[in-house]
């Protein structure tokens, strides 16, 4: 009997080929009907015999792409429309929805098999990508997530691109980033003083790292600044050029291989750097001697990550070395992600250049993660996981949590989402400030939130405070820091009773007017008491005794 489906399916489905999926898998059962984007993910009409229908639907969440995740398949029955043949609509957007947004996606095994074919014609092209891996969130102005609301709008593909941009047989159908050496972005390898290179720039950067320069080197949400970690001198350039004097240097390595020669590597570990996500994972560090003494001094771990872009492959295939690629910034700056801004911010750090030109949208740092007992312990949350949300287990008012004052993020809720930014920094810095505004816009446009309800830490001083008690319109309410950690650490662990919670991270601002530390909580989602803390006592220099504890440990053993 024939029946006609409308299937509306919720998560991440757009940009990782789930309209050609779904198209080859109704060519496969023999239904007519369309597929199409919405504000809200995917719309399917899909009419055939009614087994094959219910195995279309098992098989959309069953068998999806693996970059996809489905959170919701909903469907209705309809009589038959009459479709002939299946196709794949344009987008369709209402006003007022939403869509998730996949974070960007590590290189491909297929897109790397084809950057390294000298019988391929995207060979060495450090822009490869297909819609199971590349830039997304960063080239993303607007959704629908299509070509002409991303920065991929300023380049106009060539026959060839269009073809497989057109095919839904194709790996890159609607790969909204699709480009090759004759149509999309190039590298210009340049010097401070504005003189450009002329040859390879790959090769050419290889020999300059080799010789013991600082490359700021434009990737997928800002720029690096690498160099040899096995160079001492360089390693010490660059930390006195950053002013990054102890914090640690993250690692880039060829491969896993080199990896587990120089730190130890747990099977969790391992797949966690592999992962299409690739963070940056805190190892422990053999000591074999090879890495630089300055990259983590004084430290047991080395914060170690692969490849995740071609040009990063492009790089480690062709010098096989050891790389710093920490941040571009001066320390506790945002990154660099415009030519011209990384040009004139990183002025004085750089010896060369590494630029493209195609634009990033979204400001995005390496996540940090540590693996504890098998698991995945985020340390910063960005590239690979933002802006994918968390799940809450109610529905929740559109609230903006505006965050701390150091290592900021924000959070906004819709539905039963929470929407974790990715890290934004110190905002006593002005330029990080400006990244916490834009960044909250880009947000509330992207996901269509308007926050009725506004959170802040009762810390009168916060900027990311008094930002949210100068906004018009909106309920706030104050929250305090040490309960906000015990919160977070409930709803992370699916917790809903009365806890008591231990909350040691730092100090807070009190209910009472006074600096916290140390605090013991009976406290619930909305509500605590204070059970216990450390005693009050006065904190030598003041705020200095927040970014220098031992200044409290001397304080307390003076008043026992």
């Amino acid at each position: 009997m024939m029946e006609r489906y409308r299937i509306r399916i919720k998560g991440i489905v757009q940009g990782v080929g789930f309209r050609p999926f779904v198209y080859q898998l109704a060519k496969r059962h023999g239904l007519a009907g369309w597929v199409s984007n919405t504000s809200q993910g995917v719309l399917i009409e899909a009419e055939g015999e009614k087994e094959e229908l219910t195995a279309f639907v098992q098989a959309l969440s069953r068998e999806a792409p693996p970059q996809a995740v489905v959170e919701s398949v909903d469907w209705e029955s309809h009589p038959p429309a009459g479709f002939s043949d299946f196709t794949i609509r344009e987008s369709i957007k209402k006003e007022g929805q939403f869509v998730l947004i996949s974070p960007d996606i590590a290189t491909c095994a297929e897109c790397l098999k084809e950057l390294f074919d000298p019988a391929d014609r995207r060979y060495r092209y450090p822009f490869i990508n297909c819609t199971n891996c590349g830039p997304r969130f960063t080239i993303i102005e607007e959704i629908p997530y299509d070509r002409a609301s991303t920065t991929m709008k300023n380049f106009t593909m060539c026959p060839q691109c269009q073809a497989e941009y057109d095919n839904p047989m194709n790996r890159r159908f609607h790969a909204q980033p699709n480009a090759c050496p004759r149509c999309g972005p190039t590298l210009i390898l340049q010097a401070p003083d504005g003189y450009a290179f002329t040859t390879d720039p790959i090769k050419t950067v290889v020999h300059l790292l080799k010789k013991g320069h600082i490359l700021a080197i434009k990737g997928l949400g800002g720029f690096h600044l690498a160099c040899d970690a096995t160079n001492d001198q360089a390693v010490t350039a660059l930390r006195t050029r950053k002013h990054r004097y102890a914090k640690p240097l993250a690692l880039m390595f060829p491969d896993l291989e080199t990896i587990k020669k120089h730190c130890r590597v747990s099977s969790a570990e391992a797949e966690v750097l592999s992962s299409p996500k690739r963070p940056i994972v805190l190892l422990k560090d053999r000591g074999t001697g090879v890495i630089g003494s300055q990259v983590a001094p004084g430290q047991r771990y080395q914060g170690a990550m692969l490849p995740y872009t071609p040009l990063h492959h492009l790089l480690l295939e062709e010098s096989k070395m050891i790389l710093i690629m920490t941040s571009g910034n001066i320390s506790e700056e945002p990154i660099a992600t415009d030519n011209l801004e990384a040009l004139k911010r990183l002025e004085g750090i750089a010896d060369y250049f590494l630029l493209h030109d195609r634009d990033i949208y979204a400001r995005y740092d390496d996540s940090v993660v540590r693996v504890i007992e098998g698991q995945e312990v985020l340390v910063r949350r960005s590239r690979g996981y933002a802006p994918y949300p968390l799940p809450l287990p109610f529905s929740s008012t559109e609230t903006l949590a505006c965050g701390a004052e150091l290592k900021n993020t924000f959070c906004l809720t819709k539905e039963n989402y929470a929407f974790l930014s990715q890290h934004i920094g110190d905002l006593e810095n002005w330029e990080t400030f400006q990244h916490f505004e834009n960044t909250l816009k880009l947000y509330q446009r992207l996901f269509r939130i308007k926050p009725s309800l506004v959170a802040y830490d009762l810390h009168p001083d916060y900027l990311s405070t008094k930002y949210a008690l100068n906004l018009e319109g909106v309920q706030k309410i104050g929250i305090q820091h040490h309960h906000a950690h015990v919160v977070s650490c409930m709803m992370e662990n699916g917790l809903k009773d009365r806890v008591i919670g231990v909350a040691c991270d730092g100090t807070g601002y009190g209910v009472d007017g006074k600096i916290w530390g140390c605090e013991f909580l009976l406290a619930d989602w909305k509500d605590f008491e204070r059970q216990g803390h450390l005693l009050n006592i006065p904190m030598p220099g003041g705020a200095l005794a927040i970014q220098r504890p031992y200044r409290m440990a001397l304080g307390y053993l003076y008043w026992l």
